[in-house]
C-alpha cells in the first residue's frame, strides 16, 4: 500500500480527518483521535494503527510487523507495518478499519452521535 492509497482507503471511512504532522507523516483521525499513521520510517512505507489486546500478541513477533516505536513503550496496543512480508493490503485494509472502531468506540457517546457515528 502507497501513503495515496492509505489516504484514498482512510478518506472513505466515516468522520475522518487527515493532517500532515510529526516530519511529514499521514496522520488520520476520527473524532480528533488518531486512529492511523502512515511514516515515521523516512522513504520506506509504514503504516501505524491501533489493535486489540489480542491483534496485538499475534502481529507484534510476524515478520515486517512491530510494536510501534513510542506508542508501544507507553503500553499502548499499536502495531507498525515497516517492511515485507508484513500483511498484504487487504489485510493492511481490514486493520485500518478495525483501528478506526476501536478509537471511535473510545469517543463519548455524544461525540460519536455527532459525528454519525451511532443514531441518538
Amino acid at each position: 500500500m502507497t501513503y495515496e492509497e492509505l489516504n484514498t482507503f482512510c478518506r472513505g471511512l466515516p468522520a475522518t480527518t487527515y493532517v500532515v504532522q510529526w516530519g511529514g507523516s499521514h496522520v488520520w483521525k476520527v473524532g480528533g483521535k488518531v486512529f492511523v499513521i502512515g511514516g515515521w520510517q523516512g522513504d520506506v512505507a509504514a503504516f501505524t494503527f491501533k489493535v486489540s489486546p489480542v491483534s496485538y500478541e499475534i502481529l507484534k513477533a510476524q515478520p515486517g510487523l512491530r510494536p510501534a516505536p513510542y506508542l508501544a513503550s507507553r503500553g499502548m496496543k499499536w502495531i507498525q507495518h515497516f517492511a515485507m512480508p508484513g500483511l498484504n493490503d487487504d489485510e493492511l485494509r481490514d486493520y485500518i478499519r478495525q483501528s478506526h472502531v476501536i478509537v471511535s468506540h473510545g469517543l463519548s457517546k455524544k461525540k460519536r452521535i455527532e459525528l454519525g457515528l451511532v443514531t441518538p
